[in-house]
């Protein structure tokens, strides 16, 4: 019980529980069966090619959402933080592997939920569990969202452009000075560019006025 009240705090600010009070939420927990997982820096938290049929939520950490080809390429196409859930899509959709790696960025903490027990309805009837039902669908909708903000950056063709795009998002969301999730090689990843050539575009940008930086501070010109 001391656990499930824990739990019921970290999901009062969560959106897939928005609008459920902190009582109903205790109920629901004994519904969804919660599982907490520790994993360590670099540790697979997902893994391509397995099936799924929970979804996870960072309690503490970060985590990368990356895809990798045949040769081993890696590509990011998500940073997520304390609060933001991921596997959502998979977990409703069990007869279909991943594609993606879900990996800890740091040692983080993870809620896993029972997205079965979320898709139909408990046993116990849940008076709330229609609210859940809209909040996952409005969670995978944001989801779709980002998904398109990425492309948006990838699409151009050359490396500054793909660059203008990330901090023009940036820019719009945070105002001309911001501090970006990513790493160097990172950043790279994220655009789908070599990272020596984004660095020198970097510096070019920078004495061309555009942009000027310090380590993963920014500020547009």
């Amino acid at each position: 019980m001391e656990q499930i009240q824990g739990l019921s705090k970290l999901l009062q600010n969560n959106p897939l529980f928005e609008g459920i009070s902190p009582s109903e939420a205790r109920k629901m927990l004994f519904c969804l069966n919660p599982r907490q997982v520790q994993f360590e820096k670099g540790e697979t938290i997902f893994q391509r090619g397995s099936s799924i049929s929970t979804l996870g939520l960072i309690a503490e950490g970060r985590v990368l959402i990356l895809k990798e080809d045949y040769w081993g390429h890696q590509e990011i196409l998500a940073h997520l933080g304390q609060g933001d859930l991921f596997g959502e899509s998979y977990a409703c959709l069990p007869q279909v592997r991943l594609e993606v790696w879900v990996k800890a960025e740091t040692p983080a903490q993870i809620l896993l939920l029972d997205v079965s027990k979320v898709l139909s309805v408990c046993s116990s009837a849940c008076q709330f569990h229609n609210r859940l039902l809209k909040n996952l669908l409005w969670v995978m909708a944001k989801k779709n969202q980002m998904l398109s903000r990425k492309m948006d950056c990838i699409s151009p063709r050359t490396t500054r452009e793909k660059l203008l795009a990330y901090f023009s998002q940036q820019a719009q969301a945070h105002g001309n000075r911001f501090q970006i999730p990513f790493t160097r090689q990172q950043l790279a990843d994220y655009l789908s560019v070599d990272r020596s050539a984004m660095t020198v575009e970097l510096y070019r940008m920078k004495r061309d006025g555009l942009v000027d930086f310090q380590g993963r501070d920014f500020w547009l010109i």
